[in-house]
């Protein structure tokens, strides 16, 4: 067995003569303080290292853009997926999506026309399927039954974002079981379009702090933001912006907002959120997503909080590329 290091020199094997080697070794500066040199010079100038091709990221289907695939079914059980929801839609047409797609939770709440042999269906994007690759969707039974005959068990599909699809409510707040001031973390629901970023502030006043997607849909903010009521400013990927205020801290409970993510009252200008920090795990005692399950949202539904709203456009987060 080697240990992978260089060969050990033999008694054989013949060592150079000392003239050779010193030149070598002063070659061997000279190129060293030549590269030096060079490497001080682009600095000096501004010339920026050349940079590998960037790497394609996970991200959801968005934009109406027609994709290609197939598609499989399967059954939750009633279950609200990885998404967290509460629940499965009451109308049984939702879908899973592969990791790439998925996107670590960026998808959740977003919605897919899905077109097959027999027609097209809607559905909300509420799981994940680990195994599928790009391009493959796990519909609801219901949803596939929809498109093609389940006897087949995979066909071949079309699929693209919904735009601005009909929002079935208000959006609505879920705080996390085992959250307290010194740890938060907020479902949110009835969005429509994917979500961008999601903000906290305590009270009505104060700087806002951005919060992390988790890859189970809820954002967390580690450090935790008071004891509350809060102020929850939501954007989505097409800039829609909602602000809610008056959100309790009432862990498990499905707080329904009066507001609307779009088509509501006129929009007011609002500010570019603040970029939302990198995600952090989420901690140790933290429940898995099924386990965070509850009843349905009307069940589970508190009174109204008091809200105010604002949508405005949002330019969209630039792609990180080499030279800023």
């Amino acid at each position: 067995m080697t240990d992978g290091s260089a060969p050990r020199p033999t008694a054989s094997r013949r060592r150079a003569p000392r003239s050779a080697r010193t030149r070598w070794l002063v070659a061997g500066g000279v190129a060293a303080l030549a590269t030096v040199l060079g490497l001080s010079l682009a600095l000096r100038s501004g010339a920026a290292p050349a940079c590998a091709a960037p790497r394609a990221l996970a991200a959801p289907p968005v934009g109406g853009t027609v994709h290609k695939g197939k598609a499989t079914f399967y059954d939750s059980e009633g279950a609200g997926g990885n998404c967290s929801y509460p629940s499965a839609p009451a109308d049984r047409r939702y879908v899973a999506l592969g990791p790439s797609e998925y996107a670590a939770g960026a998808a959740c709440g977003g919605f897919l026309d899905v077109t097959g042999p027999r027609g097209t269906v809607r559905v909300l994007v509420m799981d994940q399927c680990p195994e599928c690759e790009p391009g493959h969707l796990d519909l609801s039974r219901e949803a596939f039954a929809e498109i093609a005959d389940p006897v087949q068990g995979v066909v071949g599909i079309s699929y693209r974002a919904v735009v601005d699809p009909p929002l079935p409510g208000p959006l609505t707040f879920r705080i996390k079981e085992g959250a307290s001031q010194w740890w938060f973390a907020v479902l949110v629901g009835q969005h429509g379009n994917p979500l961008r970023s999601v903000e906290v502030r305590q009270g009505s006043s104060g700087a806002w702090r951005g919060a992390a997607r988790q890859d189970y849909n809820y954002w967390l903010i580690e450090s935790g933001t008071g004891p509350g009521p809060y102020a929850i400013r939501v954007t989505d990927v097409y800039g829609h912006r909602a602000t809610a205020t008056g959100i309790r801290m009432a862990p498990g409970q499905v707080q329904r907002s009066t507001v609307r993510m779009y088509g509501g009252a006129a929009p007011a200008r609002a500010t570019t959120p603040a970029r939302s920090p990198s995600a952090h795990p989420s901690r140790s005692t933290s429940p898995s997503p099924s386990a965070s399950a509850s009843p349905g949202l009307a069940a589970a539904a508190s009174p109204p909080a008091a809200l105010d709203a604002a949508v405005a456009p949002v330019a969209p987060t630039r792609a990180a590329d080499c030279g800023g």
